[in-house]
């Protein structure tokens, strides 16, 4: 996912998409464990897409804080 179409999220979807990247990376986690894990680079794309939420959900406070 692409910071442009996580910039296009409300506050409530961003909150929700981090929780179910969260429960996927969990899952992703469980399937390298047990060795039924089809690729192990889709551990390191799902870390990138939390880490890209999360720094918006940063962006977003700091500017909020700034206005206030």
């Amino acid at each position: 996912m692409k910071a442009t179409e996580i910039r296009k999220l409300s506050d409530k979807e961003l909150n929700n998409k981090l929780l179910s990247l969260k429960e996927e990376l969990f899952n992703l986690r469980f399937q390298a464990a047990t060795g039924q894990i089809e690729s192990m680079s889709s551990i390191g794309k799902i870390k990138q897409d939390i880490a890209r939420v999360k720094t918006i959900i940063t962006e977003r406070k700091l500017n909020l804080n700034k206005e206030a």
